[in-house]
C-alpha cells in the first residue's frame, strides 16, 4: 500500500486493516467527483506499469 502511494500518489488503505484474510488487497474509497478517480485510474496506470 505504501508503495502504491509513493509511485502512483494515490491513497489507499491496506487490506490488513478489513480482517486477518485482507493481507493480499488494498481498499480504495471511490468518493470523489468522476474527473478525480480518472486522474486516479491514470496515476495508477502510469505507477504501476513503471512498477512492473
Amino acid at each position: 500500500a505504501k508503495l502504491v502511494v509513493q509511485e502512483c500518489d494515490v491513497a489507499l488503505s491496506p487490506g490488513v486493516g478489513f480482517g486477518p484474510q485482507g493481507d493480499d488487497y488494498v481498499r480504495f474509497a471511490l468518493i470523489e467527483n468522476t474527473q478525480r478517480i480518472a486522474q486516479a485510474a491514470r496515476q495508477l496506470k502510469k505507477g504501476l506499469v513503471k512498477l512492473g
